[in-house]
């Protein structure tokens, strides 16, 4: 299988371009896989400091890159795994695990997509999508406080004191290893087509 990783911001627009992808690409078996499942479980203290919006979910540290080289690996020899399913509004994985089956194409997206060696290793093409900060922080007002019911002032805390620094030191500097930067995300039809061109020619 081909294993397309996407890496950006939180709120560039990831979901929305393998979203665009795979419904262009239109072969049977693709896997879109999310980083966000991947988050951490968290101990009591750390329940509390996410409630405050003082946890730290922009670091390396948040996610379980172990748990997340292994199902790749297995997704990678065609086999099918279990994925941790994550709740935003509890911060804590739910119960049951969804099952994904083997694919020709696996999508893989999140913030930190291009952030662990060994993860590296296993993407066949790496999409960096590059979307201007401002569009960024309005998105991410939106979807939180819409979708995962936080405050206006919650979300700007966290927004200054983690997001964007982490987005500074840990993700942005990523892009040196991207085979394709898409400007814009979503909006950016010729850059998806040019992906869509590839992945169809590694098939």
């Amino acid at each position: 299988p081909l294993l397309a990783g996407l890496c950006g911001g939180s709120a560039s627009g990831k979901t929305t371009v393998a979203t665009r992808i795979i419904e262009a690409l239109d072969v049977p078996w693709v896997v879109l896989l999310s980083m966000d499942s991947f988050y951490k479980v968290l101990d009591e203290g750390q329940q509390a400091l996410a409630a405050r919006s003082d946890y730290n979910f922009d670091h390396p540290d948040a996610f379980d890159f172990e748990l997340l080289v292994s199902v790749l690996r297995k997704l990678k020899k065609g086999k099918s795994v279990k994925v941790p399913v994550y709740d935003f509004t509890t911060h804590s994985r739910r119960r049951e695990w969804k099952t994904v089956y083997g694919a020709n194409v696996i999508v893989f997206e999140g913030i930190l997509a291009f952030a662990n060696k060994e993860l590296l290793k296993l993407l066949d093409m790496k999409v960096f999508v590059d979307t201007d900060s401002d569009i960024r922080l309005v998105r991410r007002l939106q979807r939180d406080i819409m979708e995962r019911g936080r405050d206006v002032a919650g979300v700007i805390k966290q927004y200054n004191k983690f997001v964007k620094p982490a987005f500074e030191q840990y993700i942005e500097p990523t892009v040196q290893v991207a085979d394709i930067v898409v400007p814009r995300g979503g909006e950016n039809f010729v850059a998806l087509d040019l992906i869509v061109q590839h992945v169809h020619s590694q098939l």
